[in-house]
């Protein structure tokens, strides 16, 4: 009996440690709260039932902090900071064809098209693509505790031969762009995916110049 109130009173806690700060969320957030709550109130759980009669009560807190952080989804909450990030790169990019995202692990997604990053065959950033990632630079200093991972794509004009090395080789331009205006390379991770990640019928020039793109994701550190 002393048992179980003891991780009753361990799931309560858990859950309004977690749910106090909800109120003043939006319903991204408030959604990946109450993950975060159900999270924690399982790991209380499983954290009073498997320590020691001595530690459950310590037991139950490490098992709710655990539990919150798998129960939020990725790692981490979408916090006010990735909110602000999204709000300012929304801004940024008004007008220009770039669509900026929340990813449903939490990642803020940044997809550039062709007609603004690349010309064909080419690495080289475009003129339009430069005040986006001018603006995106001086974001991403103000906000140093996010990690960046940055992929290239192609259509599938041409071979893997070709068409790997140009994905990742558009990616790196992107993050070569990135470092000198005061982004660490080491928070850079960069890929190409070649035409292997299609968004769109490669059988129409429309469907192929969607393909070509560059994708910028942004995740808070874990």
């Amino acid at each position: 009996m002393k048992k179980t109130l003891i991780t009753l009173s361990a799931v309560t806690l858990a859950l309004s440690s977690v749910l106090s700060g909800c109120a003043n969320m939006d319903d991204t957030q408030r959604r990946t709260g109450t993950g975060a709550a159900i999270g924690a109130a399982a790991g209380a759980v499983i954290g009073a039932a498997t320590a020691s009669k001595k530690d459950r009560g310590k037991g139950a807190a490490i098992g709710a902090a655990a539990g919150a952080a798998l129960g939020a989804g990725g790692g981490y909450l979408w916090s006010k900071r990735m909110q602000e990030q999204q709000a300012a790169m929304e801004q940024a990019t008004q007008g220009t064809g770039i669509e900026v995202s929340q990813t449903q692990d939490n990642r803020l997604k940044i997809e550039i098209p062709s007609d603004v990053s690349f010309d064909s065959g080419s690495a080289t950033i475009k003129p339009s693509l430069r005040p986006v990632l001018d603006n995106l630079a001086s974001n991403l200093a103000q906000h140093p505790g996010t990690r960046v991972t940055i992929i290239g794509h192609t259509d599938a004009s041409g071979s893997d031969a070709v068409n790997n090395p140009l994905s990742l080789n558009r990616a790196a331009a992107v993050r070569d762009y990135l470092v000198p205006r005061g982004v660490a390379s080491s928070r850079i991770s960069v890929d190409g995916r070649g035409a292997r990640e299609p968004v769109a019928d490669n059988a129409t020039p429309q469907g192929r110049a969607q393909n070509r793109r560059v994708e910028i994701f942004i995740a808070e550190q874990n």
